[in-house]
């Protein structure tokens, strides 16, 4: 079962309302400015140590040597990463009709987590699973873990 993540708000968060992960060592920390939110490595590790394939799916044009680079100095490998440019070439392609910026259906993924009421909304229209996480909260981790669980539960049963 695959589960995607997007990036910014979810586990790229400002250090000024959200607990983060310990800042990289100079001069990585110039190189990568982004803070991961305190818990994604343990989640991301948890996850994969249980079987999920673990995927990136952002809208934003970060390419992925640059997640993959960052993600690396805390240990976290992802399976696959789907950004802006390949969201546009493989999903969107030539189609006439504008699709939302992510359909995580397209890559046969079973869960997103993200923040934006958007992307809540299209998985209502689409047909794709979403979980909300954007506020500060201690005990994100566990809901990931428990929704992951759920679905798996649901398309093996």
């Amino acid at each position: 079962m695959k589960i995607s993540f997007d990036l910014d708000e979810v586990l790229f968060v400002s250090p000024d309302y959200m607990e983060t992960e310990p800042e990289l060592r100079f001069p990585l920390n110039k190189m990568f400015p982004e803070r991961l939110r305190k818990g994604t490595v343990y989640l991301i590790n948890e996850l994969q140590r249980r079987g999920f394939e673990v995927w990136v799916y952002t809208s934003s044009f970060r390419t992925d040597v640059y997640i993959k680079s960052l993600f690396k100095r805390y240990g976290i490998h992802f399976n696959d990463i789907v950004n802006g440019y390949r969201h546009r070439a493989e999903v969107q392609g030539s189609k006439a009709e504008t699709l939302p910026q992510k359909m995580p259906t397209f890559y046969r993924i079973s869960l997103h987590v993200d923040d934006e009421d958007a992307i809540i909304e299209n998985g209502k229209r689409y047909g794709f699973r979403v979980l909300r996480i954007c506020e500060p909260d201690e005990h994100w981790t566990d809901k990931v873990l428990a929704e992951a669980e759920r679905i798996r539960k649901l398309e093996e049963g």
